[in-house]
């Protein structure tokens, strides 16, 4: 049986998200794994909504970037794990590109996300949670919403 030793939990705030990292915390504390929290800024800054503007006198990517630290660190002490590594990237692709990206470059061995999240544009076009699955460098697990 494999054994995952370098774990990527990808986070988009969404409830889903979060059932999918208490899920990823569980599996690395049990496997004594390194868990990483990532969320993608995707699309940023072209395409981006304007659901958080940053002030006139603000650097927009800085902004958001300091946003969704802030958004990442709390996220990780609901969890009940404070000192998991957390990265944001701020993207010009699509989420699932930056997080296969992400799990190759650090020779992640496993990526834990929720079948979905935030939608939008990106629902015409698939899902995060597909992209993923059809080209991580390793397995995935794709946690599906409770019925």
């Amino acid at each position: 049986m494999k054994t995952y030793k370098d774990i990527i939990c990808a986070v988009d705030f969404s409830p889903l998200s979060e059932a999918a990292c208490g899920r990823a915390v569980a599996l690395a504390r049990q496997l004594g794994a390194q868990l990483t929290l990532l969320h993608v800024v995707e699309y940023f800054p072209e395409d981006r909504s304007n659901e958080l503007i940053a002030p006139e006198c603000d650097n927009p990517a800085e902004y958001r970037e300091s946003h969704a630290r802030q958004q990442l660190a709390e996220f990780a002490s609901r969890l009940g794990w404070d000192d998991v590594p957390q990265r944001v990237s701020l993207s010009p692709h699509a989420a699932w590109h930056e997080i296969v990206h992400f799990a190759g470059e650090n020779n992640a061995d496993l990526i834990v996300l929720g079948c979905h999240g935030h939608h939008g544009i990106t629902a015409l076009l698939g899902s995060t949670a597909s992209g993923v699955v059809n080209h991580a460098p390793c397995d995935v697990i794709a946690v599906r919403p409770q019925a």
